[in-house]
Formats: structure tokens, C-alpha cells, sequence
């Protein structure tokens, strides 16, 4: 059967970029291909603001590449959008013109307010993030927005951006003191003209090449152990130290940092310069990473406009919904898992053996859904791989330290596996931490136990304490015999966690 493919064409003012989609299992678009040319098309753009005919050839050019792999996909449904390079050309009608004529693309020259608007639905739709300060600097323009309970309530384009920025401060391939001067002073006249800006502190939220340049060159710079740049969290001091480092380099240098384009060595003192400035206006110790951004918000309002809804209700929920389509996992047995652990916490915190905050709450029952995830791949080794797959696949709504937390109580099989699981984490996280953790593992796996026959008879779950003795008494509607074998299998992780005599007594 012919997959769905669906195509966006990005023509910013540094690259343009070729992003397919192609429809899966789940009935969600993932990108499939991904093609980039660096033009830099804002540097033709002259004094009078026309596009040079050299800048028009390499478009031309560009697109008619992209057209050869369109044609060869069959795409039919295709977006051309362009923005500040393209705007801002006095000779706008005739650009469009030719790259209607010459190719099989029409462009729509995006607004200012729709660059940003994308660009917020991006972060909204893809990140844990209710209010935020978004950022992404372009080759010819910055956009800026403020949104609060995930409603964007302001939005400003500013016309410049990191190859303007360069043209107009910095003469040579690295800035001197005196320019980089310069140029702080010129952002702090602009972005302070934004009177809904200063002193938020909320997470500043950056998008583009750019800023996905510097976290990679963190990430890099400090062996992280983690796979993938979305939702990436850096500090103050760790945007000063990658800032650090890049101005301690020359430029030969720069292009052969690891996490760096070579195409964006020239450029990525300027942008690191646009977040440092912006993280002191606002007031705010966050930097946060969206690998999604105005591409990804076109597409959204692409694929949801049927249903009159460009903000998803729920950004987990709607990661679940594709992890379960994906792996296949039995919702009814899911819900089952999770009503067990649950049960099983709440009768713990009722005698003071365990103390579990909303967010630990929201931990469990995902975890507890996604537990035994692996089983997909192997059977025999269904706990390595669900560790594996919860770990390295990126999960919209999860910050890279709630994925680890998610992927160790999902996978949980014994102390020893958590211990290995952890370990390249563990300076993450604090003892208590780990050990809390551990014993919600320990529960989930209990919980898993009670319905391991996925018949979904467990009804009701409480707990007494006698003396060293706790005894939960699971009242069933059917007959529990391989429920109670499973249960008396794996309690000893529970009561290793517990330090206590754990009895199951089952009855109808």
C-alpha cells in the first residue's frame, strides 16, 4: 500500500530546507526525509532591499534540486512557505513569479505574526512548557513570543537576525571586544522596546539551527549521556560556558567544533549573543531547546485543521496515544496496571511507608502504561529494551530527565538492572531520589503481576500492618491461582524496597 507523504519547503534567509512526512501506523506524520542547502539568501538582499539576480539563481536552483526528489516521492501535497529574506525584497512579486514559472512551486511569503505564531504552536504542541518566552533568530529576522497557560498573548519580529547582525557589527569571520560591545548595545535598544518582556522569568525557549547549534556544542562540550536535542534544558552558567568556549577559538577552530555546523561557524557568536542578553531581560536561569519549530507549526495547523484545534489538549497524552499505537500496547491491561499501582501506592502513603508528590503521581501512571514496553521487540529481554526504547525515542512532553525517570520505573526488573540502567544517570539524581524510584518500580512490577493473565480481575487492593507484617488483600472476581504464582514470584523486590514481610491474600 502507498504510504502518505506530505512535503514542507522552508525558504528562511540562511537555509532552505526540504522536510517530507510520511504517515505511519499510528495515522501521525513522522519526518522521513531531510534536505538542506545553506543559500543565505539574506546576503543578497542590497540596500534598496532587492534580491540580487545571484541571490534568484541559487533559489531557482535550490528548489529545482528539491523538485528532483518531490518528483521521485510523487509528492502532491506540498508547502513552499518563505520568510524575512523573502518579505523583506522590494522584488517580492517578481521572485514569486519566476519560482512559479521555472519550477513546481508556489511560494506563500509568511507574516511576520505567522513566523511567530508557528513558531509558538511548535513549542506548545511538542514541549511540557504551559507559559514560556519563545526566541528564534533567523537569518534575517527574530521573533519573539510570550505565551501564558499555553495561549500565545504576545508576539514581535524584529528585521534582524544572525547573518544581518554579522553583516552590520562584525567585519571579519569572529568578533573583536569593541563589536561584540556594539552589538550588545544595539540588542539591548531593541529588545528593550518590549515593555511585556522584561523580568518574566519564564523559560526562554529557543528554536532554529542556532539555537540547536549551541545545545548540541553543550552537549558535546560535556559528554551528555543522553540521545537527542528536544526539550534539552540548559542553565545560565551553561550558556555562558558554550559562549565561553566559542570566543575562545579561532575560527578554524570553530569549524571543526563537535555539535557546530561549519556553516553556521561565522554566525553562532552573534545568536549566542541574542540569548544571553534575552535570558538577563527576562530574568530567567532556563534555556530550553525546541528542535520544533516554524516548519513543525505549519504542519500542525496543516493536520488539524478539520478539527478547528491547533493546540493539542494534552501533549503527553497525545505522546501515549502514539507510543501505544506504535508498540501495540493493550489499553485495557494498561489501565489495569495502572489502577493496581495506584491502589497499591495509596494503601503505602496511608501507613507513612511512602510519600509520593502530584508529579510522582503523574510518573507512576505512565510508567505503570508503558510497563513491559520492550515485549514488543523480546519477550526473554523485554525490560533491556523497553529501557532502551523509553530512553533514546523522544517523547513530546518529557524533558530529558523525566524521559530517564519514566524509562527506569517502566523497565524496572531488580535493583541490579535499575543500578546498570542508572548509571550513566546518576549524578542526576539524588539517593533519596533513586530510592524512591526503585520501590515505585517495585510497585509497578507488583501491579504488572496482579494482572498477569490480562484478564483485568483485580477489583479492589488494601493494606494492614501487623507488626513486621504488611498483608494486602486483593479481593478478585475470578479465580486468581496464575495471579498469585506471579505475585509470590516478585514480591521479593517489593519487600526488598520495603524492608518489610509483604503478604498477598486474595479472596473473592
Amino acid at each position: 500500500m502507498e504510504q502518505e507523504k506530505y512535503a514542507i519547503i522552508d525558504i528562511g534567509s540562511n537555509t532552505i530546507r526540504l522536510v517530507i512526512y510520511t504517515r505511519d501506523k499510528s495515522g501521525r506524520f513522522t519526518e522521513s526525509e531531510n534536505v538542506k542547502a545553506v543559500a543565505r539568501l539574506r546576503s543578497y538582499l542590497n540596500e534598496e532591499n532587492v534580491l540580487e539576480q545571484e541571490g534568484v539563481d541559487i533559489l531557482v536552483k535550490t528548489l529545482k534540486s528539491f523538485q528532483e526528489v518531490t518528483r521521485h516521492h510523487q509528492l502532491k501535497s506540498i508547502k513552499c512557505v518563505a520568510t524575512a529574506a523573502v518579505r523583506q525584497a522590494e522584488n517580492q512579486a517578481a521572485i514569486l513569479s519566476t519560482v512559479e514559472n521555472e519550477t513546481d512551486f508556489s511560494i506563500r511569503i509568511l507574516s511576520e505574526y505567522e513566523e511567530a505564531h508557528y513558531g509558538y504552536l511548535a513549542v506548545v504542541n511538542s514541549t511540557p512548557f504551559t507559559s514560556g518566552i519563545t526566541v528564534d533568530i533567523g537569518g534575517g529576522s527574530t521573533e519573539i513570543t510570550y505565551f501564558k497557560d499555553r495561549q500565545l498573548l504576545y508576539f514581535y519580529s524584529f528585521p534582524f537576525g544572525v547573518l544581518s547582525l554579522k553583516e552590520q557589527f562584525i567585519q571579519e569571520e569572529t568578533p573583536k571586544k569593541g563589536e561584540i560591545r556594539e552589538l550588545r548595545s544595539f540588542l539591548k535598544e531593541q529588545f528593550d522596546q518590549l515593555e511585556w518582556l522584561g523580568d518574566k522569568r519564564l523559560p526562554l525557549i529557543g528554536i532554529g539551527g542556532s539555537a540547536r547549534n549551541m545545545a548540541q556544542v553543550h552537549q558535546e562540550h560535556i559528554d551528555y549521556p543522553f540521545s537527542g536535542v528536544h526539550q534539552y534544558m540548559m542553565n545560565k552558567d551553561d550558556v555562558e560556558e558554550v559562549y565561553d568556549l566559542l570566543n575562545s577559538q579561532d575560527f578554524s577552530e570553530l569549524q571543526r567544533l563537535e555539535g557546530l555546523s561549519k556553516d553556521r561557524a561565522d554566525i553562532i557568536i552573534p545568536a549566542v549573543e541574542v540569548f544571553r542578553y534575552l535570558m538577563e531581560l527576562i530574568d530567567t536561569k532556563q534555556f530550553a531547546l525546541s528542535r520544533k519549530g516554524l516548519r513543525d507549526g505549519v504542519f500542525y495547523e496543516e493536520m488539524t485543521k478539520s478539527f478547528d484545534l491547533t493546540v493539542f489538549p494534552n501533549v503527553i497524552e497525545e505522546s501515549f496515544h502514539e507510543l501505544a499505537i506504535d508498540y501495540d500496547i493493550n489499553l485495557t491491561h494498561a489501565f489495569h496496571v495502572t489502577n493496581s499501582a495506584l491502589l497499591i501506592s495509596k494503601a503505602l502513603e496511608a501507613v507513612d511507608l511512602l510519600s509520593l508528590e502530584e508529579q510522582d503521581y503523574k510518573r507512576l501512571k505512565l510508567s505503570s502504561a508503558l510497563y513491559n514496553l520492550g515485549s514488543y521487540i523480546d519477550s526473554e529481554s523485554s525490560h533491556q529494551h523497553t529501557f532502551y526504547l523509553l530512553s533514546n525515542r523522544t517523547i513530546d512532553g518529557l524533558l530529558h530527565k523525566e524521559r530517564v525517570i519514566i524509562a527506569l520505573m517502566g523497565s524496572f526488573k531488580n535493583k541490579g538492572v535499575f543500578k546498570r540502567n542508572v548509571a550513566l544517570y546518576e549524578k542526576w539524581f539524588t539517593k533519596d531520589e533513586l530510592a524512591k524510584y526503585t520501590l515505585l518500580g517495585a510497585i509497578i512490577k507488583m501491579a504488572y503481576s496482579l494482572n498477569a493473565t490480562k484478564r483485568d480481575i483485580v477489583e479492589k487492593i488494601e493494606l494492614e500492618q501487623h507488626e513486621e507484617v504488611l498483608v494486602f488483600s486483593v479481593q478478585c472476581r475470578e479465580d486468581w491461582k496464575p495471579e498469585q504464582y506471579q505475585v509470590e514470584k516478585q514480591k521479593k523486590h517489593l519487600e526488598k524496597q520495603l524492608k518489610q514481610t509483604v503478604e498477598f491474600r486474595f479472596y473473592k
